[in-house]
């Protein structure tokens, strides 16, 4: 058995004195593990780290055998992301979120997404819109998704500015109007088919909320998890940025 496909680099545990086992996110073979011989060398170490995206030989007897990787380095965007708090938690974030995909399961979609969204993370604010939009893919991908393109209620598709924390549908400022306290906010940059405003700290962090509530409820819960860590010290760093931006300088 031999394929060859790109990949995204999830995470790397230590095998035996000098090989590592591999996790990748592979582009049509979906989330894959495999062996790397000399994987713990320091030639290979820099390519082994997660939000590094490689070129992935597979090879194995059978194909449900482990088997092993040869990698070669595409893009080797690690040392950026680990350059800074909010990049290291969200690498982190983003790849235990995608660990939540069967094995070697094919979600193309969700790979160009994580691509993409590895790609632009400089900037703490983009890297959040990006998280929060990886995480209602995620939604999606595994049977929940949100209906927020028209609302749950009357059917219009303008106006949208609440979700029902119950079905995970948009709901319109009219209708929603009378129970606005037990609904949750849907952040201007989710809302289909409206222009692009200047993002807030509150728009995050009813981002972070919104997916956060269904997240643990249909995915992480019925398996026995919580949030990670991860997810909270990016959302931490967020925030202690946003507040010294709000600092007036002297």
């Amino acid at each position: 058995m031999e394929w060859t496909d790109e990949g995204i680099v999830l995470g790397v545990r230590r095998h035996g004195e000098s090989s590592a086992i591999v996790e990748l996110l592979t582009r049509a073979h979906g989330r894959h593990l495999g062996l790397v011989r000399g994987g713990a060398s320091s030639r290979l170490r820099p390519l082994l780290q997660p939000g590094n995206s490689v070129s992935a030989v597979w090879r194995a007897r059978l194909d449900e055998h482990l088997g092993t990787y040869a990698i070669e380095g595409l893009k080797l965007r690690a040392a950026t992301l680990l350059g800074s708090s909010h990049g290291v938690y969200g690498v982190t974030h983003l790849a235990s979120i995608a660990r939540l995909l069967p094995e070697r399961d094919p979600h193309e979609d969700i790979f160009a997404l994580l691509e993409h969204s590895l790609d632009d993370f400089d900037d703490i604010g983009s890297a959040a819109v990006h998280l929060i939009h990886f995480e209602l893919a995620m939604l999606a991908e595994l049977g929940f998704g949100l209906a927020l393109e028209n609302c749950a209620v009357t059917g219009e598709t303008t106006d949208l500015i609440y979700v029902s924390p119950k079905s995970g549908g948009a709901v319109s400022r009219g209708a929603g109007e009378p129970w606005r306290d037990r609904l949750l906010r849907l952040p201007p940059f989710l809302r289909h088919g409206e222009a692009a405003s200047e993002l807030t700290e509150q728009d995050l962090q009813d981002g972070f909320r919104l997916t956060g509530l269904f997240l643990l409820r249909h995915v992480l819960e019925p398996r026995g998890q919580g949030h990670s860590d991860a997810r909270a010290g990016f959302i931490n760093a967020l925030m202690r940025q946003q507040a010294r931006a709000a600092i007036p300088a002297p």
